[in-house]
C-alpha cells in the first residue's frame, strides 16, 4: 500500500529538479539545521532557541540514525523495487524513521516555541523537505510521518532542557547577586 503511494506521486523535470535542490540545501545529514542553529546562536533573542535547534539535532542523530534506525532497520522502498529510477545515490542505511523529517521538525518545533511568527515558515520548510523524502524514494509515508512526530518531540525536549539550563543559570545569577547586595549590608552596617 505504501508502495502504491509513492508511485502515485507525480514526476516532472520541474519537480526533480526542486526536489533535488531541497535535498542539496538540506544536506545529506540535515546539515541545513545545524547552520541554522549556529546562525540563531549569534543574536541574544535567537540564542535559546539555536541552542534548541542544536541540541534537538544531536538527539534526532544519535537517537534517530543511530538506536531507532538500527533497531528497525527497514528497508527503503528504493531498496525493495530496484528498478525505480532513482535522482539520488542509493543510501545504504535503512529507512525507518526518516531522520531528514526528524531534523526538520525538530528544528521547526525548536524555533517555534521560542518565536512564533518565525517557526512558521520553518515548519513549511520542514513539510517540503520530509514530503521530498517521498518524492525522491527514499522513505515510505509511514517513515517520514514517524520522522515528524519524532522530531516534534526531539523539539520540545530539547526546548525544555534549554529552559531548565536558562531558569537554572537566572537562579544562579540571582542568588549571587543576593549575597553580594548581603554583603555589601553588612559593609553598610559597620
Amino acid at each position: 500500500m505504501e508502495l502504491s503511494f509513492l508511485y502515485a506521486i507525480p514526476h516532472n523535470e520541474i519537480l526533480d529538479k526542486f526536489f533535488l535542490l531541497v535535498t542539496a540545501i538540506a544536506g545529506s545529514y540535515g546539515q541545513l539545521w545545524l547552520v541554522v542553529g549556529v546562525a540563531l546562536l549569534f543574536f541574544k533573542k535567537t540564542r535559546r532557541a539555536g541552542a534548541a535547534v542544536l541540541l534537538s539535532y544531536v538527539f534526532v542523530f544519535v537517537l534517530g540514525q543511530y538506536v531507532l534506525k538500527n533497531l528497525f532497520d527497514r528497508p527503503r522502498p528504493c531498496h525493495i523495487d530496484q528498478t525505480f529510477e532513482l535522482l539520488v545515490k542509493r543510501p545504504s542505511s535503512s529507512s525507518f524513521p526518516s531522520t531528514h523529517s526528524a531534523w526538520s521538525f525538530a528544528a521547526a518545533t525548536a524555533v517555534f516555541m521560542r518565536h512564533r511568527k518565525a517557526g512558521i515558515p520553518v515548519f513549511i520548510v520542514a513539510a517540503i523537505i520530509a514530503f521530498s523524502r517521498m518524492y525522491l524514494f527514499l522513505h515510505f509515508p509511514t517513515d517520514v510521518l514517524a520522522g515528524i512526530v519524532f522530531g516534534i518531540l526531539m523539539g520540545l525536549a530539547a526546548t525544555f532542557i534549554c529552559g531548565l539550563w536558562r531558569k537554572e543559570k537566572k537562579a544562579e545569577t540571582e542568588s549571587e547577586v543576593g549575597a553580594a547586595d548581603r554583603a555589601d549590608d553588612k559593609v553598610i552596617d559597620k
